[in-house]
Protein backbone atom coordinates (compact mmCIF):
# COMPACT_ATOMS: atom_id res chain seq x y z
CA UNK A 1 0.00 0.00 0.00
CA UNK A 2 1.12 3.67 -0.80
CA UNK A 3 0.58 6.48 1.31
CA UNK A 4 -0.08 9.67 0.09
CA UNK A 5 0.35 12.04 2.85
CA UNK A 6 3.54 14.97 2.09
CA UNK A 7 5.28 15.71 4.78
CA UNK A 8 5.26 19.22 6.45
CA UNK A 9 6.17 20.74 9.26
CA UNK A 10 4.15 23.03 11.00
CA UNK A 11 5.01 26.93 11.20
CA UNK A 12 4.96 26.54 14.46
CA UNK A 13 6.87 23.80 15.38
CA UNK A 14 10.26 24.31 17.20
CA UNK A 15 13.06 22.07 16.89
CA UNK A 16 15.90 22.34 18.59
CA UNK A 17 19.14 21.48 18.85
CA UNK A 18 19.95 18.91 21.12
CA UNK A 19 23.26 21.10 22.20
CA UNK A 20 21.72 24.42 22.94
CA UNK A 21 21.05 25.92 25.87
CA UNK A 22 17.65 26.59 25.79
CA UNK A 23 17.51 22.20 25.68
CA UNK A 24 19.58 21.93 27.99
CA UNK A 25 17.48 24.18 30.45
CA UNK A 26 14.54 22.79 29.22
CA UNK A 27 15.21 19.36 29.51
CA UNK A 28 16.64 19.46 33.04
CA UNK A 29 13.58 20.37 34.42
CA UNK A 30 11.43 18.65 32.55
CA UNK A 31 12.92 14.82 31.95
CA UNK A 32 10.77 11.88 31.06
CA UNK A 33 8.95 9.18 32.55
CA UNK A 34 12.11 7.37 34.84
CA UNK A 35 14.64 9.85 33.02
CA UNK A 36 13.89 9.05 29.82
CA UNK A 37 14.39 11.68 27.43
CA UNK A 38 13.33 9.81 24.39
CA UNK A 39 11.91 6.64 23.22
CA UNK A 40 12.42 3.02 23.33
CA UNK A 41 10.82 0.02 21.86
CA UNK A 42 9.81 -3.67 21.41
CA UNK A 43 9.32 -6.67 18.73
CA UNK A 44 7.76 -9.95 19.42
CA UNK A 45 8.11 -13.27 16.83
CA UNK A 46 8.47 -16.61 17.05
CA UNK A 47 12.22 -16.23 18.02
CA UNK A 48 14.59 -14.24 20.57
CA UNK A 49 14.99 -11.33 19.14
CA UNK A 50 18.19 -9.27 18.81
CA UNK A 51 19.34 -6.75 21.16
CA UNK A 52 19.54 -3.68 19.35
CA UNK A 53 23.40 -2.83 18.60
CA UNK A 54 24.70 0.41 20.05
CA UNK A 55 24.04 2.62 17.34
CA UNK A 56 20.35 1.97 17.42
CA UNK A 57 19.56 3.60 20.02
CA UNK A 58 21.52 6.74 19.11
CA UNK A 59 20.77 9.53 20.60
CA UNK A 60 17.83 10.35 22.70
CA UNK A 61 15.58 12.82 21.88
CA UNK A 62 15.22 16.03 23.69
CA UNK A 63 12.28 16.22 26.55
CA UNK A 64 10.64 18.88 26.05
CA UNK A 65 10.55 20.45 22.69
CA UNK A 66 7.57 21.18 20.49
CA UNK A 67 6.94 17.82 18.39
CA UNK A 68 7.68 18.12 15.00
CA UNK A 69 4.31 17.76 13.10
CA UNK A 70 2.79 15.81 9.79
CA UNK A 71 0.21 14.86 8.25
CA UNK A 72 -1.78 12.21 9.26
CA UNK A 73 -2.17 9.95 5.50
CA UNK A 74 -4.91 8.46 4.24
CA UNK A 75 -5.21 5.70 6.64
CA UNK A 76 -6.46 7.57 9.92
CA UNK A 77 -9.57 6.70 11.40
CA UNK A 78 -11.79 8.89 14.32
CA UNK A 79 -12.94 5.29 16.13
CA UNK A 80 -11.99 6.50 19.11
CA UNK A 81 -11.31 2.87 20.76
CA UNK A 82 -9.52 3.38 24.12
CA UNK A 83 -7.81 0.65 24.57
CA UNK A 84 -3.82 -0.10 25.23
CA UNK A 85 -3.96 -3.01 23.26
CA UNK A 86 -4.12 -2.72 19.76
CA UNK A 87 -2.98 -5.73 18.57
CA UNK A 88 -6.43 -7.52 17.60
CA UNK A 89 -3.83 -10.90 17.10
CA UNK A 90 -2.11 -9.22 14.48
CA UNK A 91 1.29 -11.12 14.14
CA UNK A 92 4.84 -9.17 14.83
CA UNK A 93 7.34 -8.50 16.98
CA UNK A 94 6.05 -6.63 20.51
CA UNK A 95 6.50 -3.27 21.15
CA UNK A 96 5.39 -1.58 23.47
CA UNK A 97 5.40 2.43 23.48
CA UNK A 98 5.17 4.86 26.71
CA UNK A 99 4.30 8.15 25.87
CA UNK A 100 4.07 11.29 27.73
CA UNK A 101 2.61 14.39 26.76
CA UNK A 102 3.06 18.31 28.09
CA UNK A 103 2.78 21.54 27.44
CA UNK A 104 5.81 23.26 26.47
CA UNK A 105 4.52 26.95 26.77
CA UNK A 106 3.33 26.12 30.12
CA UNK A 107 6.88 24.97 31.66
CA UNK A 108 6.76 21.45 30.27
CA UNK A 109 3.45 20.72 32.46
CA UNK A 110 2.34 17.25 32.13
CA UNK A 111 -1.14 17.47 30.28
CA UNK A 112 -3.89 14.95 32.25
CA UNK A 113 -6.62 13.83 30.42
CA UNK A 114 -5.26 14.22 26.40
CA UNK A 115 -6.67 11.59 24.10
CA UNK A 116 -3.84 10.10 22.00
CA UNK A 117 -4.32 7.84 19.21
CA UNK A 118 -1.83 5.60 17.17
CA UNK A 119 -2.61 3.48 14.41
CA UNK A 120 0.01 1.84 11.62
CA UNK A 121 0.27 -0.65 9.31
CA UNK A 122 0.93 -4.33 9.92
CA UNK A 123 4.13 -6.85 9.64
CA UNK A 124 2.82 -7.17 6.05
CA UNK A 125 2.54 -3.08 5.31
CA UNK A 126 -1.44 -3.56 5.56
CA UNK A 127 -3.03 -0.86 7.63
CA UNK A 128 -6.68 -1.33 8.75
CA UNK A 129 -9.64 0.17 6.72
CA UNK A 130 -13.52 0.46 6.83
CA UNK A 131 -15.27 -2.02 9.76
CA UNK A 132 -11.43 -3.08 10.39
CA UNK A 133 -9.66 -2.09 13.71
CA UNK A 134 -6.66 -3.50 13.95
CA UNK A 135 -3.41 -1.73 15.23
CA UNK A 136 -5.40 1.21 16.01
CA UNK A 137 -6.29 2.51 19.51
CA UNK A 138 -7.00 5.72 22.13
CA UNK A 139 -5.66 6.01 25.57
CA UNK A 140 -6.67 9.24 27.71
CA UNK A 141 -3.25 10.59 29.44
CA UNK A 142 -3.41 10.06 33.76
CA UNK A 143 -2.44 13.26 36.07
CA UNK A 144 1.32 12.53 35.17
CA UNK A 145 0.79 13.27 31.48
CA UNK A 146 1.26 9.07 30.61
CA UNK A 147 -0.44 6.41 28.74
CA UNK A 148 0.97 2.86 26.74
CA UNK A 149 0.16 1.35 23.75
CA UNK A 150 0.84 -2.66 23.36
CA UNK A 151 1.21 -3.14 19.42
CA UNK A 152 3.49 -4.71 17.00
CA UNK A 153 6.49 -3.14 15.29
CA UNK A 154 5.35 -2.05 12.04
CA UNK A 155 5.91 -3.75 8.55
CA UNK A 156 7.18 -1.41 5.32
CA UNK A 157 5.43 -0.70 2.45
CA UNK A 158 6.73 0.73 -0.57
CA UNK A 159 7.59 4.48 -0.73
CA UNK A 160 7.70 4.96 3.14
CA UNK A 161 9.89 4.53 6.01
CA UNK A 162 8.31 2.44 8.69
CA UNK A 163 6.21 4.23 11.46
CA UNK A 164 3.60 4.87 13.99
CA UNK A 165 1.45 7.55 13.18
CA UNK A 166 0.10 9.26 16.60
CA UNK A 167 -2.38 12.02 17.30
CA UNK A 168 -2.91 14.24 20.76
CA UNK A 169 -5.82 16.00 21.20
CA UNK A 170 -5.27 18.05 24.84
CA UNK A 171 -9.01 19.30 24.38
CA UNK A 172 -11.89 19.66 21.21
CA UNK A 173 -10.22 22.07 19.36
CA UNK A 174 -6.83 21.39 19.11
CA UNK A 175 -4.54 18.82 18.02
CA UNK A 176 -0.79 17.36 17.25
CA UNK A 177 -0.28 14.93 14.40
CA UNK A 178 2.74 13.53 13.84
CA UNK A 179 4.70 9.61 13.45
CA UNK A 180 7.61 8.16 15.55
CA UNK A 181 10.48 6.15 12.70
CA UNK A 182 12.36 2.85 13.69
CA UNK A 183 16.45 3.03 13.69
CA UNK A 184 17.32 0.66 10.17
CA UNK A 185 19.88 -1.34 12.42
CA UNK A 186 16.48 -2.56 14.44
CA UNK A 187 14.26 -2.87 11.51
CA UNK A 188 16.87 -4.91 10.08
CA UNK A 189 16.68 -7.50 12.70
CA UNK A 190 13.28 -7.07 13.36
CA UNK A 191 12.59 -7.97 9.21
CA UNK A 192 14.70 -10.83 9.16
CA UNK A 193 11.65 -12.61 11.53
CA UNK A 194 8.64 -13.96 11.05
CA UNK A 195 6.11 -12.98 9.42
CA UNK A 196 7.92 -9.67 7.99
CA UNK A 197 10.70 -12.51 6.33
CA UNK A 198 7.39 -13.43 4.38
CA UNK A 199 8.35 -10.48 1.94
CA UNK A 200 12.08 -8.95 1.13
CA UNK A 201 12.11 -5.54 2.97
CA UNK A 202 13.87 -2.61 1.18
CA UNK A 203 17.76 -2.44 2.36
CA UNK A 204 17.26 1.18 3.39
CA UNK A 205 13.90 1.70 4.48
CA UNK A 206 14.14 4.96 5.88
CA UNK A 207 16.73 7.11 3.78
CA UNK A 208 14.47 6.85 0.82
CA UNK A 209 11.34 9.20 2.85
CA UNK A 210 11.65 12.56 2.60
CA UNK A 211 9.44 12.68 5.98
CA UNK A 212 12.28 10.66 7.46
CA UNK A 213 14.66 13.39 6.33
CA UNK A 214 13.03 16.23 7.35
CA UNK A 215 12.07 15.16 10.71
CA UNK A 216 13.63 11.64 11.50
CA UNK A 217 16.57 13.00 13.93
CA UNK A 218 13.69 14.25 16.42
CA UNK A 219 10.81 11.69 16.16
CA UNK A 220 13.37 8.55 15.51
CA UNK A 221 12.51 5.77 18.48
CA UNK A 222 15.77 4.31 20.71
CA UNK A 223 14.10 0.92 21.36
CA UNK A 224 15.49 -0.93 24.41
CA UNK A 225 15.30 -5.21 24.73
CA UNK A 226 12.09 -6.08 26.75
CA UNK A 227 11.20 -9.65 27.34
CA UNK A 228 10.03 -10.96 23.89
CA UNK A 229 9.91 -7.30 21.97
CA UNK A 230 11.17 -3.81 22.43
CA UNK A 231 10.15 -1.13 24.41
CA UNK A 232 10.21 2.55 23.61
CA UNK A 233 9.60 5.71 25.46
CA UNK A 234 8.90 9.94 24.50
CA UNK A 235 8.09 12.61 25.52
CA UNK A 236 5.74 14.21 23.46
CA UNK A 237 6.05 18.38 23.37
CA UNK A 238 2.72 20.23 22.94
CA UNK A 239 2.27 23.97 22.15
Amino acid sequence: MTENGISRTSRRTVLLAAGSAGVAALTGACAGPDGTRGAAGQPSAPASPPAPSSSSSGGSTPACVLTAESGAGPYYLDLDRVRSDVTEGRGGVPFRLDLTVVRVSAGCRPVAGAAVDVWHADASGVYSTGKDSFLRGTQVTDAAGRCTFRTVVPGWYSGLAPHIHFKVRPDERTETTSQFFFPEELLAQVYALQPYARRRAPEHPNTRDSRYQASGAAMTLAPASEADGYRAAYTVGIA
